[in-house]
């Protein structure tokens, strides 16, 4: 199975999410997208396919410090411009497997899609 793991090394829930897939023996390769940026076309993918809502973290620091003029009147175009902008925006972590997608970790919805 292919797995592809998107987000930031250092937050958590990336960090429980690997330790996750170790812990399971799922190999998988990570994309850090502070290093490597964000895939444009995978964002509006993610987006195509989950919609706009759960892609983007709305909760976290980055997207609570934006202008409240970039936080109003959000679509799926908005979404991802700013995503694309501040990537610590996208809720971590976006998995890319053989079945689908997974966007954040719920360990119990990985195993079911993943093992």
């Amino acid at each position: 199975m292919s797995v592809t793991v998107y987000g930031i090394p250092n937050c958590d829930t990336v960090k429980k999410a690997r330790k996750w897939l170790d812990e399971a023996g799922v190999a998988y390769t990570f994309h850090d997208y502070k290093k490597q940026g964000v895939p444009e076309a995978n964002l509006r993918r993610w987006v195509a396919d989950k919609g706009w809502e759960p892609v983007l973290n709305r909760r976290g620091t980055t997207f609570r410090k934006l202008d409240d003029g970039d936080k109003a009147d959000i679509d799926a175009a908005k979404a991802v411009a700013l995503m694309i902008a501040h990537p610590s925006t996208i809720k971590r972590p976006v998995v890319e497997h053989d079945g689908g997608l997974l966007v954040g970790f719920d360990a119990g919805e990985w195993s079911a899609a993943i093992q």
